[in-house]
């Protein structure tokens, strides 16, 4: 080892999905929306100066943290935007998990949670789900030093009733819970109402499922202003301009068509419910998902078969080899067209 060597710090870095190329692939391996933005964010697209490109962003983000306040009935200094739910995730960590205490988040669940803990030097613990996957929530009723999970959770898809929730917070005013709804738009139901209540509630959105804008990478907090203004003092002592203009105009833009956000959404839920259908025909098994994907194993075929089968096929879908999760695949919601393609394909495979 060089001398220097020894202050470098070391992590096990979170793998993000496989993102492939070309023409005739079928890419149902990291949950994004197959349908594009909303007409607006285009046109908006189109008209954009490029003078504005040499100025630095608002810092406040104040035209998108207006319209998300707008459209969610909230004070805009109750919300907090950043670079994707990933980097007001990492914030969060950061602000509000310095207890000696271990925070709580449970054994399957986004794989980026351990990845901050580590990286900030958070303790932490992993209360394991039950065997159905779905989090047992007293086990959150212990002493910790804060609490996150997501609702629905991933990668299972199943979405924790808001009365359970509501009793983890309850049982948790000493600490922030955190609520990660990256997929609620696809049938949940959001844990918002309770900001009324609950001054330690944070609620956590994105742009990149349900809104069709991975790629601006946008993410959102919604909260009590002491906990928005907390994460802004921690925001400013790291780096004030962390969204790009574009994305502040861009999302703005994809705010204001609620009705084309709905429409695709409805989409997505229509193709999901259909794709369950025949995907239990073909002997699959899943969780119940509200999400824009699907957490399934075969009853015959091996989950790593089935994934490097259709990968050769250019069809991609999501595997963790990792335990308790290394027999299924999750598998993106795509258009009719793409899931007609997975289907042609697996009816061949398991037949």
């Amino acid at each position: 080892m060089k001398p220097w060597e020894k202050n470098i710090r070391r992590v096990v870095p979170y793998v993000p999905g496989d993102q492939p190329k070309g023409d005739r692939l079928i890419k149902l391996n990291t949950n994004e929306n197959p349908y594009p933005p909303a007409p607006g964010v285009e046109r908006a697209l189109r008209e954009m100066e490029t003078d504005g490109l040499r100025k630095y962003p608002d810092p406040a983000a104040s035209a998108l943290t207006g319209a998300l306040a707008d459209y969610y009935g909230v004070g805009q200094e109750q919300v907090f935007v950043g670079v994707g739910s990933d980097d007001v995730i990492g914030m969060a960590f950061l602000t509000f998990f310095n207890s000696e205490k271990p925070i709580l988040f449970p054994d399957v669940t986004y794989s980026f949670y351990p990845v901050w803990a580590d990286l900030f030097h958070i303790p932490y613990r992993t209360p394991a789900l039950d065997e159905g996957f779905r989090i047992r929530k007293e086990d959150y009723f212990q002493e910790n030093g804060g609490i996150i999970f997501p609702n629905p959770n991933a990668p299972t898809g199943l979405e924790m009733e808001l009365e359970e929730i509501e009793e983890i917070i309850r049982h948790n005013q000493d600490v922030v819970v955190m609520i990660d709804e990256a997929y609620i738009d696809f049938g949940g139901r959001s844990a918002l109402p309770l900001l009324e209540k609950y001054e330690n509630l944070l609620i956590i959105q994105t742009f990149s499922k349900s809104r069709s804008m991975a790629g601006m990478r946008i993410g959102y907090a919604i909260g009590h202003p002491d906990l928005i203004g907390a994460l802004h003092d921690v925001k400013y002592s790291y780096n004030s301009y962390t969204m790009n203009t574009p994305s502040l105009v861009l999302g703005a833009e994809a705010v204001k068509d609620e009705a084309y956000f709905k429409e695709t959404l409805n989409k997505i839920i229509k193709t999901r419910e259909e794709t369950k259908v025949w995907m239990r025909e073909l002997g699959f098994h899943f969780p119940d998902s509200k999400t824009n994907f699907l957490f399934a194993s075969h009853e015959r075929i091996p989950a790593e078969v089935i994934f490097e089968a259709l990968k050769k096929e250019q069809i991609y879908v999501r595997y963790f080899k990792k335990p308790r999760l290394d027999n299924s695949l999750r598998i993106t919601i795509g258009t009719d067209q793409e899931m007609a393609a997975l289907r042609c394909f697996l009816q061949k495979m398991v037949r």
